[in-house]
């Protein structure tokens, strides 16, 4: 079978979407999925991402990571698809989509500029010298110093593997304050299994995370600088709870093509 498909990218978060409206693709199992995100043997992406009707929104998002495995919400997957969704003419500069955590509105800002509104966040523990919590999908984060020299493949792959986070395994995020607000990211993705150059539920968690530890002096709008771009996050906080999160970045075309599975 040939899939039709369109590669896009989020601050170098590169997916591969499929327009699945017409159910043709619900059929792809994950070592197909795998396969066509293999960098080597496949086209190559982070992810790939099913667009799919829904009668309660504009449509709805089906995220798999590139181990071939539905995943948990993915933001720069999800702005991605925003930008993919308007190039189609299923949606304006604004949207109501379906994802695996509920609703998500989106906008877009210019051709290339989607802000992803998150769902709330209360819940955040301290671990050791770290906090966890969950934008969509699970964090670790981590504050530490000289990050563009860490091993983060190594690092992340230990504490994502870890017996305190088993069966799921957790997403790792190493930070670094620059000033106020702006600080630098490295995320090891699970599911991925290595680095990424970017993450934006890790933003959205590293952005809240340091807000949470005083680390911004109460600023809520927070710039976090990965390896593959930069991703502005906003929110407002009460009592320790986040809400109107918002997630804002590049989305991308990169290019389409046809591939045989």
């Amino acid at each position: 079978m040939e899939i039709k498909f369109e590669k896009y990218q989020g601050a170098g978060n590169d997916f591969i979407i499929l327009d699945n409206r017409n159910s043709l693709y619900s059929h792809l199992n994950s070592e197909q999925i795998k396969r066509i995100c293999n960098r080597n043997i496949g086209v190559g992406s982070d992810g790939l991402i099913l667009l799919e009707s829904s009668s309660e929104s504009d449509f709805e998002m089906k995220y798999f990571n590139s181990d071939g495995n539905l995943s948990s919400l993915c933001g720069n997957g999800g702005r991605c698809i925003v930008a993919y969704a308007h190039k189609l003419g299923i949606i304006g500069d604004n949207t109501k989509f379906k994802a695996v955590d509920g609703y998500h509105k989106a906008q877009l800002v210019s051709n290339n500029q989607v802000r992803l509104k998150m769902n709330d966040i209360s819940s955040i523990t301290h671990f050791d010298e770290a906090i966890v919590l969950d934008s969509g999908s699970p964090h670790y984060i981590k504050l530490c110093s000289d990050i563009l020299n860490l091993n983060v493949k190594k690092t992340g792959r230990k504490i994502r593997k870890s017996e305190a986070f088993n069966p799921d395994g957790i997403n790792v995020n190493f930070i670094q304050k620059e000033n106020n607000r702006k600080f630098l990211i490295r995320t090891y993705e699970r599911g991925v299994e290595n680095e990424t150059l970017a993450c934006g539920t890790g933003a959205v968690a590293a952005a809240v995370g340091m807000h949470y530890l005083d680390k911004t002096e109460g600023e809520t709008k927070i710039e976090l600088h990965a390896l593959g771009g930069i991703l502005n996050v906003d929110f407002s906080c009460s009592d320790k709870n986040y809400e109107n999160i918002h997630l804002q970045g590049t989305a991308n075309y990169v290019f389409s093509g046809k591939y045989k599975i």
